[in-house]
């Protein structure tokens, strides 16, 4: 059996932990590789390497780096089939999806490429006379990624190609069930230039993060998975002095208004909520309507399309007919999402499409699971209240737009969110008063540009500055402000014993 190595000081390594995790093709339900857990000492020996290699890199200038993410964009770009088949192997996704991912981790590569820029810090001539100050943003240190399941590229790449153009060190700790995608960038990393030590990946199970969170070394955390485990990595972090970033979960919601399409919103509620089988953190599994008859015309729109859905093996052979998603990524995230509709169907929603149960020919022993609808959810109702994180989509009656509103904003979680309507003064007000980080407007998935912050609200996101863009270069740099005088030819100084002012 293939084992999934770490990447440490530019090189493959097996590691010598006693834990071996399993790797499965979520279609077949078939293993195809392992993966060792890393013992402490190798996480330790990460950090050792990264802090070694800390200080030449940082002194490396912006352009080089840059020219060493160019590289690595050039490489991305001529394996994109390769890396989407690892992903969509390991993961389930369809190909076209994996493609996306990358293409999406990509755009935070090609803003990385403008770190001269993002770099120049400020500059104030004669701020008083004789003196002038300028700012300068510098590297932290030895930073690490903490990344889910549900994108082994994206998520990876929203954090080090920022962090490490800005002159710091990596260590990536991906998921367990599928990691192998993370070792493979490491070594187009290498490939493109970058000196051994800058960039790491070690395995191991989530009880190992506290290993890197202790570690005095670490300079700064980036972590994306689920709320419970966010908000510990978030304490424990900031406990031990790291920067952290740490986003978590959600439960999007979409306001869906009378003077919509209805066919059109269906089909953007139809991949929003069942593309990558729900496995998004920006997915929108909740659809709000402020009248019954838009509610009943949506569901009879929703009903046959998504009982018309085709969901299979993400990889199929030359001329066959892509699937619209495929499975989800483990037996127990499986028995985990049947179990929410059960759940639903215990407290009274009004189930109108039923996945559960249903399965591809010649895929029976893969983690598939149909698109499910729900009418009539409410907000008691665990389905609504939880990230179910698969292909369910709950719809919610309100009664006015305010209620709707109001709906939104008591969730626990706000990381995304969007309306639909053709109404601009309800799409202002919605976009002003919502609670939640990221807004779409007749857009399902509000994933922002590289150039602009992904992040969400409330229990959603555990820190002060999001991921990538001008925040992810904030978070990886620390600012440093010279205020500087030269003195006057000839001209004799006194002690001066009172606060300066200019």
């Amino acid at each position: 059996m293939e084992t999934v190595l770490n990447f440490i000081n530019g090189k493959k390594v097996e590691s010598k932990g006693e834990v071996i995790s399993p790797i499965y093709n979520p279609a077949t339900g078939q293993q195809i590789r392992q993966v060792r857990m890393s013992t402490a000492e190798e996480a330790i020996e990460a950090v050792d390497v990264a802090q070694s290699a800390f200080p030449a890199w940082a002194e490396t200038s912006p352009l080089r780096r840059a020219r060493i993410l160019f590289k690595f964009k050039e490489l991305l770009e001529k394996n994109f089939d390769s890396l989407a088949r690892l992903i969509t192997e390991e993961h389930g996704k369809v190909y076209s999806d994996s493609i996306g991912e990358l293409t999406r981790g990509l755009e935070v590569v090609e803003f990385a490429c403008g770190i001269p820029h993002l770099l120049k810090g400020e500059f104030s001539e004669q701020a008083g006379r004789g003196i002038d100050i300028h700012s300068a943003m510098q590297p932290l240190g030895v930073c690490v990624g903490i990344t889910p399941f549900n994108f082994p590229a994206m998520v990876p790449m929203w954090m080090f190609p920022v962090a490490l153009a800005c002159g710091n060190t990596f260590i990536l700790k991906p998921s367990k069930t599928d990691p192998s995608l993370s070792v493979r960038l490491a070594e187009l990393l290498k490939e493109a230039g970058l000196p051994d030590g800058v960039f790491n990946v070690v395995h191991g199970e989530r009880y190992d993060n506290e290993i890197l969170l202790k570690e005095p070394r670490v300079k700064a955390v980036s972590f994306v998975g689920s709320s419970a485990v966010a908000a510990q990595v978030y304490k424990l972090g900031s406990e031990y002095g790291k920067r952290v970033q740490a986003l978590g979960a959600a439960k999007n919601h979409g306001l869906v208004m009378p003077d919509v399409d209805i066919e059109a919103t269906a089909n953007s509620l139809l991949g929003a909520a069942f593309g990558a089988a729900g496995e998004r953190c920006m997915a929108l599994p909740i659809a709000v309507t402020i009248d019954d008859e838009t509610a009943d015309k949506l569901v009879n729109a929703l009903k046959p399309k998504i009982e018309a859905l085709r969901y299979g093996p993400g990889l199929l052979k030359d001329g066959e007919k892509e699937m619209d998603f495929g499975p989800l990524i483990t037996q127990q995230h499986l028995n985990n999402v049947t179990n929410y509709i059960n759940k639903g169907v215990e407290e009274g929603a009004t189930l109108v499409v039923d996945g559960r149960g249903k399965k591809p020919n010649g895929y029976e022993n893969g983690y598939f699971i149909g698109g499910t609808l729900f009418d009539r959810v409410t907000p008691e109702m665990t389905i609504y209240k939880e990230e179910i994180f698969g292909p369910v989509l709950g719809i919610v009656r309100a009664k006015s737009f305010d209620e709707a509103l109001d709906l939104i904003n008591k969730h626990q979680f706000g990381n995304g969110t969007a309306i639909f309507t053709n109404n601009g003064a309800a799409a202002r007000e919605f976009t002003y008063k919502v609670q939640a980080g990221m807004v779409g407007v007749n857009v399902p998935i509000p994933v922002p540009m590289a150039f602009h912050c992904f992040g969400g609200w409330k229990d959603s996101a555990f820190s002060t500055l999001n991921v990538y863009g001008p925040d992810g270069v904030r978070f990886y740099t620390k600012m440093k402000t010279v205020t500087t005088r030269w003195p006057e030819v000839n001209v004799n100084s006194k002690a001066s014993f009172a606060m300066p002012t200019l």
